[in-house]
């Protein structure tokens, strides 16, 4: 296997257990064996298991950025993007594999905001809203755009920590319903 390739599938063997088990409770040796690489194949890639949570994470937020991306490319009216959106955490949350999310999970056990992967996992957090304020200033202004961004972010965001307790159908049934009255109320309509 070339070296990228090594270096992707520790990334990827990483991810898998790190969404599962959270990334204190794996350490090197059992990524090491998982992947069946050698020791110094994962430190000539990764000088250390936080840049590999980094590369994880980093990898993790791209590609979460280019389905939002996507999202927000292909339908047509704001309220139909929101929709899609909604309705790709409803499937996300009703996955088998669903463990919550590895950015919150990242803030929770890195917390000090001086950490490379607090702060990996904080600007995901940030692009998220960002790309969801992108989206609502086809209809409102600057200020209600990122006011209502955040505001739609925290909808989310509880209803993926509730899905994790088992509630997934009610909590994103619960957020739909309050992020349409919200876009409603800031007169975005069908």
């Amino acid at each position: 296997m070339p070296r990228t390739d090594k270096r992707q599938h520790l990334v990827d063997t990483a991810y898998a257990r790190f969404k599962r088990d959270g990334f204190h409770a794996i350490g090197i040796d059992r990524l090491i064996a998982e992947a069946d690489v050698a020791r110094m194949t994962l430190y000539r890639n990764f000088p250390s298991k936080d840049d590999l949570i980094v590369e994880v994470l980093d990898q993790r937020a791209e590609r979460f950025g280019a389905q939002l991306d996507g999202l927000a490319e292909t339908l047509g009216s704001v309220r139909d993007k929101f929709v899609a959106l909604l309705d790709w955490y409803d499937r996300w949350v009703a996955r088998d594999d669903f463990h919550g999310c590895i950015f919150a999970h990242a803030i929770a056990e890195y917390g000090s905001a001086d950490h490379p992967v607090h702060q990996s996992a904080v600007a995901q957090k940030a692009q998220h809203r960002q790309k969801m304020a992108a989206i609502l200033r086809a209809e409102l202004t600057e200020d209600r755009a990122e006011y209502v961004a955040s505001a739609l972010l925290m909808l989310i965001e509880g209803a993926v920590l509730m899905a994790q307790t088992g509630q997934g159908v009610a909590a994103m049934n619960t957020a739909r319903t309050a992020a349409m009255a919200l876009l409603a109320t800031e007169g975005i309509v069908a």
